[in-house]
């Protein structure tokens, strides 16, 4: 069974709020609430609110148990952008957007069976894959040291983890 919530003219940025739907997505919504407690950003506040009211929907209209819930899809839309204009040198005007976002989160129910989440299961496949090259590339007796070196930099790549963005100006 699938709960659908929405939240609509939020006056963040998309871009701004999509950092933090990426780290909660495919997350069970104890971990998801817990994690939009502890994150200190703006948007935080406003899918908090999201992910209780989607909660609440689910145990009251469809009965479901909130613990028996994760997160299957949460997507970021752009809504409409207030426009204002900045004076600029010579008489001239600059625009500037205020941005606007819709965001559309459904929670699916936990199968039994299907007690790992999604992201805990790709993170065991991904290190499988990764001890799986460090072994054909150690096994191979005909590799050159700068083939090797290249396969080491290959698989230290795809073992970073995901960065929130930052901006760079102070």
């Amino acid at each position: 069974m699938e709960v659908k919530a929405s939240l609509k003219y939020l006056r963040i940025s998309p871009r701004k709020v999509r950092l933090l739907t990426n780290l909660i997505k495919g997350l069970s919504v104890k971990s998801a609430e817990a994690n939009l407690l502890h994150i200190s950003k703006r948007s935080s506040k406003p899918l908090l609110k999201l992910l209780k009211s989607a909660m609440a929907n689910a145990e009251h209209n469809f009965n479901l148990d909130k613990d028996n819930l994760f997160v299957r899809a949460i997507r970021v839309d752009e809504g409409p952008a207030l426009k204002k204009w900045r004076p600029r040198a010579r008489g001239a005007a600059y625009p500037i957007r205020k941005r606007t976002s819709h965001i559309f989160l459904t929670l699916k129910e936990i199968k039994e069976k299907e007690t790992i989440i999604k992201k805990e299961v790709k993170d065991i496949k991904h290190e499988k894959k990764i001890e799986e090259k460090k072994a054909r590339v150690k096994s191979s007796a005909f590799v050159k040291k700068s083939e090797f070196k290249k396969e080491e930099k290959i698989i230290k790549r795809s073992a970073q983890k995901q960065k929130i963005f930052r901006r760079k100006a102070i």
